[in-house]
């Protein structure tokens, strides 16, 4: 018999792993909690012996190879447990960026709406040169470093290693409308700015938001250098923008994204399949328990952009998992999916 790794002392890789597997597993664990019960002490001897037993009948149910089941193992990842990984944490020797404070204006092209942004440049950065960039939308959720994104941690990791170029990140918040009333509370305005379709918020970007930033940074020309990014609303926004401007963004991410019936946003996978390809890269990350409400299934939604995308030969990239409507599984993805926007950007010029 071929040399064997110790019994129980292995777990096969999650993608070999089938559901009768674990409900063996399971059913192992609660025998070996109960001789435990029984027998102080014997649950831990056990259980090498039932680890052999439960690998040897993995083969017999296809495995092909003997992997001894750990039954100290987890039985399966928990829906929605997606952990961040290294690129996502603070690495020591890693020259840190800087954040710039609070900027605050007001639009016009969305009367009337005040809001704030923030810019990160990486160390050592020129302002005087110009830049690639992201701009994400509701940029706080991005911008925290104990969040589930952690762009600025994330920008420091990928730059130092030179799989992103020295670039900015800007973080914008949705627009919101003073009270009504005195003593009111304030209107947010980021459904109107985020889920219609149409120039608005690419106009916003182009005529507003970024000559702003470009008083203290300046920015790239080049579309290829210029990156979109956001959660839900945020996503199909970020998608939006690029639609109506290839011509100036060609980098989009999306996370959860809502192209949904919130403001016509069921439409794209249509106008995909008809218009002309344009010229932008785009990464989709959905979950299958995403919301399902009055303004449509999120999941299919999303398949739906996914098809559109493949059959128009779009150069994209669309991730399900098995999460909701929220970041975990957007933010563990965040350094690959940025190193895959950006995996050429030696060949663009800022």
């Amino acid at each position: 018999m071929a040399n064997l790794p110790a019994p129980g002392s292995l777990a096969p890789p999650a993608d070999r792993i089938s559901p009768a597997s674990d409900q063996a597993v399971c059913h192992a664990q609660l025998v070996v909690r109960h001789i435990g019960r029984m027998v102080p002490g014997m649950g831990k001897a056990v259980r090498p012996i039932v680890g052999l037993v439960l690998g040897c009948l993995a083969v017999a149910g296809g495995f092909g190879d003997y992997i001894p089941l750990s039954l100290d193992r987890p039985l399966a990842r928990a829906a929605d447990d997606y952990p961040l990984g290294p690129d996502s944490q603070r690495r020591e020797g890693v020259p840190r960026g800087t954040i710039t404070a609070a900027q605050t204006f007001r639009s016009q092209i969305f009367p009337g709406t005040v809001r704030e942004y923030w810019v990160y440049a990486p160390a050592n950065h020129d302002a005087a040169k110009p830049a690639a960039f992201m701009v994400f939308q509701d940029g706080p959720s991005y911008m925290k470093e104990d969040g589930q994104f952690r762009v600025p941690v994330v920008f420091d990791n990928l730059i130092a290693q030179g799989d992103l170029p020295p670039m900015l990140a800007i973080f914008v918040t949705p627009g919101t409308l003073p009270p009504d009333v005195p003593g009111g509370k304030p209107r947010s305005n980021r459904s109107f700015e985020y889920d219609g379709l149409g120039d608005g918020y690419a106009r916003f970007l182009l005529e507003e938001l970024l000559p702003a930033v470009e008083r203290t940074h300046k920015l790239s020309r080049n579309p290829e250098c210029r990156g979109l990014g956001g959660i839900s609303s945020g996503g199909i926004c970020a998608w939006t923008a690029a639609w109506e401007r290839p011509d100036e963004f060609r980098r989009v991410l999306s996370h959860v994204g809502s192209f949904t019936n919130i403001r016509g946003g069921y439409a794209y996978p249509g106008l995909i399949r008809k218009a002309p390809k344009k010229p932008i890269r785009a990464f989709l990350q959905e979950g299958e328990n995403d919301l399902d409400n009055l303004f449509g299934n999120w999941p299919l939604a999303n398949r739906q952009m996914d098809a559109a995308l493949k059959a128009s030969q779009y150069d994209y990239r669309f991730v399900m998992g098995d999460g909701g409507h929220n970041g975990k599984h957007g933010g563990a993805l965040l350094p690959e999916s940025l190193r895959w926007l950006f995996r050429d950007w030696k060949d663009h010029a800022p």
